[in-house]
């Protein structure tokens, strides 16, 4: 069975996916333990899924599987889906452009593997870098003046700390995946929003990591007014949802002495 998972949501990646495919099949085949890598089809239109499908009958490894389902459900949905149906003690989750590097997913993963229970990338982090080409300057510049105001909203509305609500790269146990994404409902913008406010009310503990982020294009959008709509309604939504008075104590209880356990085996392993 492999030790680590890594979870690959994937909506119209066109070429690209070929690119994702052959360097996490470079990064599984130089590393001494073991991994597993799923890429989960989220329906899209514009062939990736045959791609996907072709390069895994191509390889015939086990290690490499495709999941894929119709119609599109959003990002959210496609990582409860891959989070759940992988077989790892850790899991991981991360952008199919590969925004960040491998060196930063395998910390991910060594984090958990060293006992914590959850672990995000943070942009905002001390040791965090942004790499980017000149003409990307101004979309990066957008993109964390965006990124800047949805965390305070987020931190404001939600019982969340972590200033990088958004960060593409996260990873928790086996135990924290299949207690806490089974009762998550948001499929879009919200969805990491969301899951960040589960580990708060479960009182799961958050380790923040540094990265080295990429731009290597320029995006011809980073969102409009309809955009942020959406996102503060998903944010509501959110605190309705996951009000305190709905998490009873036992299960709160029940949680923490879950993920400590499985914390300390996954040490001892």
């Amino acid at each position: 069975m492999p030790i680590i998972s890594l979870v690959f949501p994937t909506y119209n990646a066109g070429p690209t996916v070929d690119e994702t495919w052959s360097a996490a099949r470079d990064f599984v085949l130089a590393r001494p333990d073991r991994w597993e890598v799923l890429f989960v089809c989220d329906g899209p239109s514009d062939g990736t899924s045959d791609r996907l499908h072709a390069l895994a009958a191509q390889s015939n490894d086990p290690r490499f599987r495709v999941l894929a389902y119709e119609p599109n459900r959003g990002k959210g949905h496609a990582v409860r889906v891959g989070m759940l149906a992988a077989r790892g003690k850790y899991r991981v989750f991360t952008d199919v452009d590969l925004a960040y590097r491998f060196d930063d997913i395998a910390r991910v993963a060594d984090e958990l593997r060293s006992g914590a229970a959850v672990v995000i990338a943070s942009r905002e982090h001390e040791e965090s870098q942004i790499q980017l080409a000149n003409k990307c300057v101004g979309y990066a510049f957008r993109r964390w003046i965006q990124s800047r105001v949805f965390g305070k909203i987020a931190r404001t509305l939600l019982p969340i700390q972590s200033r990088d609500t958004q960060a593409g790269l996260k990873g928790m146990t086996a135990a924290v995946a299949e207690r806490v994404l089974p009762n998550l409902a948001c499929d879009g913008f919200g969805f990491d929003c969301e899951l960040l406010t589960a580990f708060a009310r479960y009182r799961i503990p958050v380790t923040e990591v540094p990265v080295l982020v990429r731009y290597g294009d320029a995006a011809t959008s980073t969102g409009g007014t309809g955009t942020m709509l959406r996102m503060m309604r998903d944010l509501w939504r959110i605190r309705r949802r996951w009000a305190a008075n709905a998490f009873p104590a036992d299960v709160i209880a029940e949680t923490i002495s879950l993920t400590n356990h499985r914390s300390r085996q996954n040490v001892a392993a």
